[in-house]
């Protein structure tokens, strides 16, 4: 079934809230490279618009009570934010799930090393990418460095016009012809992506020899002192993470489209987060939570497998004067969720993976995968029809331009979400995102539209899901 582009829809008034809303996209897309950036981000906004921390009104024992606005925070990697509604919380909430985990490249614990006189560090890259992407790209380092002391230094290098950037070299076309019949998954490979970051060696100084064995290495770790206070062993504590360096821009002459890194899977993880801040009174708990590594399987504390969430659930419970377990047990199981991580947009430069009727496009709105996985949807939530036709009813009241569709042909491959996991409670849930172009390319594409329509659909989604 056809579904109409959502660009021959738009007043001049809807246009602007368009424009206003993609232009706050991409200043989140620029302040939020990483987790910890993202969520310093989400706090700065929330917090502006009156949330609190669980930490204060669990100290002070105070009564959660409808309107209230509660935030929650693992790890600095990991927010749950919650808007209590006027009925009880064991009879579920609506969530708003994303991840704010990127593919990238990450430093590993031991990494400055010097070869030739050039100065690099080792790397491990995360995720799913395709290697020959990262090389001659300008790189970023951002992250943070903690001291024993538990001093805590941010780190963010190559995203000032007046910053230096890094990059991952690449072999000369001249001398390729070995590696240009290699397949695709090893003409770079892992051990190969690591970081150029000097070329200099140290100047003469009081008791340093000019000459002496890996002096450009001498000269990185001197400017990392005087820069950030670091020593090599304090890479053991850091947290370094390689991303392309460079804005969000408008991608087109018809300024149609945003090119940047990170959309996947930060294009559903800001919408949500600004359809939370517009939410107003509402009949059941609104909540938005935003997790990470989601990206190499939820795994770990941070991840949608810990029990974090299901623990500020039951705090949440204990400060309303519920009975926690039971409550905790009824109000997820009562939870309707809208997993909400991208999809694949129709390319025609790549059509033949693709099964064009049941294909995402460009410009048509909120997509819904009614299942993910792979081939015979393995791996995958299975979201069933009568919550579908839910779905469809509140899209429609608040007149959301939106699409179904899958990722990809059937044999084609595919992928997942953190549906499954939610869905583990018996909870009712169903992936939602944007279609995105070139996804886990350090820069992927997505349509102004489809962002719109996202914020317009996640906002209708908490309003309307009774």
């Amino acid at each position: 079934m056809d579904r109409k582009n959502a660009w021959k829809t738009y007043t001049a008034e809807e246009l602007k809230k368009l424009e206003t809303v993609n232009e706050d996209y991409k200043n989140c897309l620029d302040e939020g490279k990483t987790e910890r950036e993202c969520i310093r981000l989400t706090i700065e906004r929330i917090e502006k618009a009156g949330y609190r921390n669980i930490e204060e009104w669990i100290k002070s024992g105070k009564k959660v009570e409808s309107g209230d606005k509660i935030y929650a925070v693992c790890m600095n990697k990991t927010i749950a934010m919650f808007h209590i509604g006027e009925r009880p919380l064991e009879e579920g909430m609506n969530i708003l799930g994303a991840h704010i985990d990127s593919p990238r490249i990450d430093v590993k614990q031991n990494p400055l090393y010097e070869n030739e006189e050039l100065a690099y560090l080792d790397t491990h890259y995360y995720g799913g990418i395709k290697k020959y992407q990262w090389v001659t790209l300008p790189l970023a380092l951002h992250g943070v460095i903690v001291k024993k002391d538990g001093t805590v230094v941010p780190v963010k290098i190559g995203e000032k016009e007046d910053d230096p950037v890094f990059v991952i070299t690449d072999l000369l076309i001249h001398l390729a012809a070995k590696q240009m019949e290699k397949k695709a998954a090893t003409v770079v490979e892992g051990e190969k992506l690591d970081l150029l970051i000097g070329s200099r060696p140290i100047e003469e100084a009081e008791g340093l020899d000019k000459k002496e064995k890996e002096a450009v290495k001498a000269n990185v770790l001197e400017l990392l002192k005087k820069y950030y206070d670091m020593e090599e062993e304090d890479f053991f504590s850091a947290e370094l993470e390689i991303v392309p360096a460079g804005k969000a821009r408008d991608c087109g002459l018809d300024r149609s489209m945003v090119l940047a890194y990170g959309q996947d899977d930060r294009v559903c993880a800001f919408t949500s987060l600004f359809a939370m801040l517009d939410v107003e009174k509402t009949e059941r708990t609104a909540c938005c939570i935003l997790v990470d590594k989601e990206e190499i399987g939820s795994v770990g504390a941070t991840g949608m497998h810990s029990r974090f969430f299901e623990n500020i659930v039951a705090e949440l419970a204990a400060l309303s004067g519920a009975p926690a377990e039971l409550t905790v047990r009824r109000a997820l199981m009562n939870s309707r969720m809208l997993s909400s991580d991208v999809s694949a947009a129709y390319d025609p430069m790549y059509a033949e993976v693709f099964e064009k009727r049941s294909a995402a496009f460009f410009g048509k709105g909120l997509v819904f995968n009614k299942f993910t996985g792979s081939r015979g949807k393995s791996g995958s939530n299975d979201a069933n029809a009568e919550y579908l036709a839910k779905i469809r009813n509140a899209m429609d009241t608040e007149a959301v331009a939106y699409q179904f569709a899958e990722l990809g042909k059937v044999d084609a491959g595919g992928g997942g979400t953190i549906a499954y996991i939610m869905a583990n409670y018996g909870m009712e849930v169903i992936d939602s995102g944007v279609a995105v172009l070139s996804m886990h390319a350090p820069w992927e594409v997505t349509s102004k539209a489809d962002v719109y329509e996202a914020y317009k659909g996640y906002k209708a989604f908490l309003r309307e899901m009774r």
